[in-house]
């Protein structure tokens, strides 16, 4: 019974919530936790809300805390059952996970609460720093968040490269404007780390005319500086963008990839093989309400969901797919005609394969249509359908 409970918590707190409705709800409520609990963090802050909702403000944090607590313990107790942990032993496993970049930040929202609750000298407003930080648990929800993390770290070499670079640009437009400068003006110029001051808010083009050149060769210095930091900084920017783009690319090939993998059609296909058939895929946006498809119509399409929810309306039934899951399956069978009417329950994001891409593909891979084949026929031998794969 402990084991089963185990492993409830565990597919609903650290595998992915897609298609799985109680974990993404879960999922929402600790982001509506964090959001709410960052916000009175600095709504606090101000006099005429911090002094007069004291209680208010303090109770809603020590429930958030209370949340934030028992998430973390649960996360911890389930943390052995990772497949990459199991090695280590109910003990070590928990060490290990509990030293993870995203555990650390579970702990670090959970230390205001601990503190707060068993030790009283400890004024709570004075731990704001800390609750600020809760925000940071975003990244554990947010695929986004942690693509964008995966990039800057995948490109952490060439970012601290281009630093080094900005760095050492910034040391010479200072001791430039050193030796032209310092004479005009000692007490702003008057040395290479006050004058470094000035390199910086020119280089990034803040320009906060504080500290300005006023000889002739100070200022086409100062000019030429200015136009460098327009190229320096685009270059992190640029090194970030495009690895966080790739990131992206990445986990939605992987998604979809996932997706595919599921079809029985497409069992037997090696995985080289699958991604060879995610690249006939198309996406397609529909909005909530609208049909997908009507009962009669040529079934000549199969439907994977990336996202949102699907409802099949049969004569006698209905089936609702959620995220990750697909339908009309059946027109990769031979069926000519749709059995039942697809609608759009919420807005849908679909990656559509249609039957003629299909066959162009098989035309040209001899040895995959084989297997597409052979699963087509034992899928009629199972479920008496009628299957036909000519041109």
């Amino acid at each position: 019974m402990a084991n089963s409970i185990k492993l409830k918590v565990y597919n609903l707190l650290e595998r992915s919530s897609a298609g799985n409705r109680l974990a993404q709800q879960i999922d929402a409520i600790l982001i509506v936790f964090i959001v709410v609990n960052v916000g009175l963090a600095v709504l606090e802050t101000e006099p005429s809300i911090g002094g007069v909702y004291v209680w208010e403000i303090f109770l809603l944090d020590f429930i958030a805390g209370s949340i934030f607590a028992i998430e973390y313990l649960l996360r911890l107790w389930v943390s052995d059952l990772h497949p990459p942990l199991k090695k280590y032993g109910p003990l070590k496993a928990r060490v290990v996970y509990a030293l993870q970049p995203l555990s650390v930040v579970d702990f670090v929202a959970v230390v205001p609460f601990w503190l707060s609750l068993f030790f009283a000298s400890i004024s709570w407003k004075s731990l704001v720093i800390l609750r600020l930080f809760r925000f940071l648990k975003i990244a554990r929800y947010s695929p986004a968040v942690r693509s964008l993390v995966s990039a800057v770290v995948a490109e952490q070499r060439a970012i601290v490269g281009s630093l080094v670079l900005i760095l050492g640009v910034a040391l010479v437009a200072a001791t430039l404007l050193y030796s032209v400068e310092h004479a005009a003006q000692p007490e702003h110029f008057g040395t290479i780390p006050s004058a470094l001051w000035w390199a910086f808010s020119t280089l990034t083009t803040v320009g906060y005319g504080d500290v300005v050149p006023v000889t002739a060769a100070g200022k086409m210095i100062a000019s030429i500086v200015m136009l460098m930091g327009y190229c320096l900084f685009a270059l992190p920017v640029g090194i970030v963008g495009t690895a966080f783009a790739r990131e992206i690319h990445s986990r939605d090939f992987v998604v979809t990839w996932g997706m595919v993998a599921t079809i029985p059609l497409f069992e037997r296909l090696s995985a080289i093989e699958i991604a060879a058939v995610t690249e006939l895929l198309h996406s397609h946006s529909v909005p909530a309400g609208q049909s997908i498809c009507e009962k009669g119509e040529d079934g000549n399409s199969l439907f994977l969901i990336a996202s949102g929810e699907v409802e099949e309306v049969f004569d006698d039934h209905r089936v609702l797919h959620g995220e990750g899951e697909h339908f009309g399956e059946a027109s990769l069978f031979g069926h000519h005609k749709r059995r039942a009417r697809a609608v759009a329950k919420t807005p849908v994001q679909l990656m559509v394969l249609k039957m003629d891409d299909l066959r162009r593909f098989m035309d040209r891979k001899p040895a995959v249509a084989k297997k597409i084949i052979d699963e087509a026929i034992d899928e009629r031998k199972a479920h008496y359908v009628d299957v036909e794969f000519t041109s």
